[in-house]
């Protein structure tokens, strides 16, 4: 039986009110971080974005145009003196190689359209924006729908948190993993790329698949399974958590066994089946755009022609190189693992799930040649965890509290070491998009530290004020800053 939202360790039920507007809270905070929201397309966002314009500027999947106005190192390397993209960039089909995924495209539709309309509508009174899907209108309305996205998948995972814990700890884990993780980055500075809409389809799909867990409807089986494909069609990687549908129904199917209740299968393998058929059905618009591109259902791009190792040899790596380790980089999510291993009783089988597929997503990033995420902040790709990391934290910050005799003692306490992690977060990520370390390779920790303290507090006040009124020219030189230092690594 699950603990209601109000359960709690013994002795820690008074202090914050269970009624608290905890979720208002988060809008306000959300409403505030607005004002951060960039709308560019930058790097592999170039590919994700062109999804989304050129079916809705064009109606094909054309993306010269969106490979010309990428960002200034991305066109450059992928196009010639005369403006034409170079023949190595183009596949059998001759289209464009975009192996991207479709998922954010398909998420930033109900924007793009309420974006092209108004540009419509502004231009039949004289106007004059173009139309063309790269003026400031369609890229706010991008870089909004992202931060939207994330949002919603923090208030899933809050959501799903707070079932098992007291609200209280489900707020602050959500605070912090927000705060202190990779995800503003994705959230905020690089919208068009794929991890926060990732974030809220896996945190969507984790949280309805806990929701009905042990009574689900044939209904209920085909949502789940329309979820699970478009958290797919978001990042291929994601498929790690249909884990979670396939154990439940392994292990009921050995109870039913054990018990020769073999009539009460049925429903259960309609569920199945019906689950199947909806993950197929909404993983279709994959399936055309790898044919349509690649020349095959199930071809996508590099992807499957890199040399994945399988032995998973940069296991260490991935969680503690100074190259976007996952800990390293991001060390409050290893304080969410821990969570997770001291799970109490009633969140223990939960707990047990979230871990196991935790551990194969962190196999397969272990496989990948490129683990590292090449300019990335923190390990980008595990921002799909995002759900478990809170549900993880937020275990861990329960269990903190009953080191204290006094609840409201205990929120301060946990209050003002989550603030540490996110103050420290924050002056990293500005270290890292202001250039004063690589985004790229390995950086060295001393010079983090001494950054830290000695040049983000004199540059931030300044580069802030630049970020939220001159942001484009701010941008501008960001990028040619990182074109310069390419140019200087690859020289022999």
């Amino acid at each position: 039986m699950k603990p209601s939202p109000s359960s709690g360790p013994a002795g820690l039920t008074g202090g914050v009110p269970d009624t608290a507007p905890f979720k208002r809270i988060l809008l306000f905070v959300f409403l505030g971080s607005l004002a951060l929201v960039n709308p560019i397309v930058h790097g592999d966002g170039v590919g994700y974005y062109a999804y989304a314009r050129a079916p809705l500027i064009q109606h094909n999947l054309r993306f010269e145009e969106d490979w010309r106005h990428g960002n200034l190192y991305f066109s450059q390397t992928r196009t010639l003196s005369n403006g034409e993209l170079r023949p190595d960039e183009y596949t059998e089909t001759g289209y464009v190689s975009n192996l991207f995924s479709i998922g954010p495209a398909l998420l930033w539709t109900p924007f793009l359209l309420a974006a092209h309309l108004t540009v419509l509508l502004a231009d039949a009174i004289g106007a004059h924006i173009p139309t063309d899907g790269f003026s400031s209108p369609y890229l706010l309305a991008m870089a909004l729908g992202t931060a939207f996205y994330g949002f919603l998948g923090l208030l899933f995972s809050y959501s799903l948190a707070k079932k098992y814990v007291d609200q209280r700890w489900a707020f602050l884990a959500t605070l912090g993993v927000w705060g202190a993780s990779s995800l503003p980055v994705y959230m905020y500075f690089n919208p068009a790329w794929s991890h926060a809409h990732s974030a809220f389809a896996v945190a969507l799909f984790i949280w309805y698949w806990e929701r009905t867990r042990g009574s689900r409807t044939l209904f209920q089986w085909i949502l789940l399974g329309l979820i699970a494909g478009l958290m797919v069609d978001v990042y291929f990687v994601n498929g790690v958590f249909l884990v979670l549908p396939l154990v439940e129904s392994l292990l009921a199917y050995w109870s039913l066994l054990k018990a020769k209740d073999y009539f009460a299968a049925g429903p259960l393998l309609a569920g199945n089946v019906g689950f199947l058929l909806a993950i197929i059905l909404a993983f279709i618009p994959t399936l055309i755009t790898r044919y349509i591109i690649f020349g095959g259902f199930l071809r996508f791009g590099s992807y499957t022609v890199l040399p994945w190792d399988w032995t998973a040899p940069n296991w260490r790596s991935v969680l503690f190189s100074s190259e976007h380790g996952l800990f390293s980089w991001t060390p409050i999510l290893a304080l969410a693992i821990v969570g997770l291993l001291l799970a109490p009783r009633a969140a223990r089988t939960l707990a047990l799930f979230l871990a196991l597929t935790a551990a194969g997503f962190y196999y397969v990033i272990s496989s990948y040649p490129f683990w590292h995420g090449m300019a990335s902040f923190g390990n980008r790709f595990f921002i799909s965890l995002t759900p478990v990391f809170i549900f993880g934290l937020a275990l861990l910050l329960q269990r903190f509290a009953g080191f204290f005799r006094s609840p409201n003692r205990a929120f301060a306490a946990s209050s003002l070491l989550l603030l540490l992690f996110i103050l420290w977060n924050l002056g990293f990520i500005f270290q890292w998009g202001a250039h004063l370390i690589s985004p790229r390779g390995p950086v060295s920790f001393s010079q983090v530290a001494y950054n830290q303290f000695f040049v983000v507090p004199r540059q931030i006040s300044a580069d802030l004020q630049r970020y939220l009124f001159k942001r484009k020219a701010l941008m501008q030189q960001i990028e040619q800053k990182d074109v310069e230092q390419l140019q200087k690594d690859a020289q022999p």
